[in-house]
């Protein structure tokens, strides 16, 4: 991601948003990020509409210098932005620290909720290729119902994809990625 350009985005309750679409269809062709208002499924950044960052990819792109986010007209340092993510989102840092992991092996991530999970992972992205990986975030001390671990792995399996669970360890920085498929004898 060696680019100079830098976007702008305005935090609006617990999204930002890049009023510029052609800003917008810039930034999104770096990688998929954000979603174009009122287009749930863009194929192309083809677009002519404010794009919508969730806090995951705005503080990605922000660490990268990629953007600045704005609030009430001022300009929000990194740790003011961190600091609103994670007051607005349970579990905001292990999710992050899985997301920018993703990120950084090139996959491009995105919200994993209509399957039931914290990411939908694609290799190419969303409108190139389907999705192949369900990630679901959870803390090294979190219990695992095989219940829970049956129906995400037949939900998975349904969609045609990988189940994953990433269970990030905020103290040393790393992840272990489980990945479970079904298996016919």
């Amino acid at each position: 991601m060696g680019q100079s350009e830098t976007f702008k985005a305005q935090l609006v309750e617990n999204r930002l948003i890049v009023w510029n679409p052609e800003e917008g269809r810039r930034l999104y062709s770096l990688g998929y990020y954000g979603k174009p208002l009122g287009i749930p499924k863009p194929k192309t950044a083809d677009f002519n509409v404010p794009l919508v960052l969730d806090m995951l990819e705005a503080l990605y792109l922000a660490e990268k210098g990629l953007l600045k986010a704005y609030a009430d007209g001022r300009k929000l340092a990194l740790r003011q932005l961190r600091r609103k993510a994670v007051k607005a989102h349970k579990d905001f840092q292990l999710k992050y620290q899985v997301y920018r992991d993703l990120r950084e092996k090139g996959l491009i991530v995105q919200p994993g909720i209509k399957f039931g999970c914290d990411f939908a992972v694609y290799r190419h992205g969303p409108g190139v290729d389907h999705a192949p990986y369900l990630v679901q975030v959870r803390r090294e001390k979190d219990r695992v119902d095989a219940a829970d671990l049956v129906r995400s792995g037949r939900l998975a399996t349904t969609v045609r994809k990988r189940f994953i669970i990433a269970v990030p360890k905020p103290r040393t920085g790393q992840i272990q990625y489980l990945m479970f498929k079904w298996w016919k004898p």
